[in-house]
């Protein structure tokens, strides 16, 4: 027996919203919130990668070796 319970709440109302607050104050609640329909699906990038991709810009544009982590 599991000791979960998933619950969707529409938070495009007040009621629904206030419910989201109050939840979030307890410690023994985790939500999750799903990506926007705009992004799902798409390639996300973590921030190393997105470092990653600065520095070779640097470095390609100014010819210089550069750490920015």
């Amino acid at each position: 027996m599991s000791n979960e319970v998933i619950a969707r709440i529409d938070i495009s109302k007040p009621a629904g919203r206030k419910i989201v607050k109050s939840l979030e104050k307890e410690k023994s609640v985790k939500l999750e919130y799903p990506l926007p329909e705009s992004i799902a699906g798409q390639k996300l990038y973590t921030h190393e990668e997105v470092w990653a991709k600065i520095e070779k810009k640097f470095e390609e544009h100014y010819g210089v070796k550069c750490n920015l982590k």
